[in-house]
């Protein structure tokens, strides 16, 4: 499986050199130069970490399948429930439950893988990075809460000042790992993305700093969240909801 830009201009990149790229260099989002044609059926009766298995061997060939269900469980560990999600039949509905991860957003299924598949892949690489995010407060707590602690990885989170919720700025203030490093801006959410894009458009800054994302720009987290939203499609229930609090 190979990677492209969704501008052209780059082209034929590996899985992990797709996932620290983050945003393209051609400033394009990165996305598979194919997609899989699967069977739905296979992908039934699986319990949420055989489905994310799956899900990501199809996307994942420099891996082994050892490695990626090491990667699976060890990011899953901690969530509030034994399945990680869990869905709630109702008499017309069926409501699929996002919130046991750690600052209970739906945001944590995707930013713990993301956080240990950063450490696997700088150890390997021998590399560091400086991850930058641009949060109007779910994605800032999600993202500390994946990477706080992990090896040669710098976090900076720029959140609107005065304009997230106390709850969710005590989440991501109170965190008091090294590599963690909390920015108000004064202004608005879209003013943290604004400077993040631009510091992105900057290749040379970006590469002199070994800039990395997580915010959806990044494939990795989507393809975790592409894990959860496979439900809505293989699940029995004609109408399946999310609820992300």
């Amino acid at each position: 499986m190979k990677y492209k830009s969704t501008r052209g201009e780059v082209k034929n990149l590996s899985f992990k050199e797709a996932v620290l790229m983050g945003l393209a260099s051609d400033g394009g989002l990165i996305v598979p130069e194919s997609i899989p044609v699967v069977n739905l059926q296979d992908f039934q009766n699986l319990d949420y970490r055989s489905l994310a298995k799956k899900i990501f061997s199809l996307f994942i060939d420099e891996m082994k399948e050892e490695e990626i269900e090491e990667l699976i469980y060890k990011s899953y560990q901690h969530f509030r429930t034994p399945e990680v999600v869990n869905i709630v039949h109702l008499k017309n509905l069926s409501l699929l439950e996002l919130f046991y991860g750690p600052t209970f957003s739906f945001k944590d299924i995707a930013l713990q893988i993301v956080g240990n598949l950063f450490e696997h892949i700088l150890a390997e690489k021998n590399l560091k990075m400086n991850v930058l995010c641009a949060t109007s407060g779910d994605t800032g707590s999600a993202a500390i809460y994946g990477l706080k602690g992990k090896k040669n990885i710098n976090v900076f989170i720029l959140h609107p000042y005065k304009a997230i919720s106390p709850i969710q700025e005590l989440q991501m203030v109170t965190v008091k790992e090294k590599n963690i490093f909390n920015i108000a801006v004064k202004g608005t959410f879209d003013d943290c993305q604004r400077i993040v894009k631009q510091l992105f458009s900057d290749l040379e800054f970006k590469t002199q700093y070994s800039l990395g994302a997580v915010n959806s720009i990044n494939w990795a987290r989507i393809l975790a969240q592409v894990v959860y939203l496979s439900l809505i499609h293989i699940s029995e229930p004609t109408r399946l909801g999310m609820i992300s609090y």
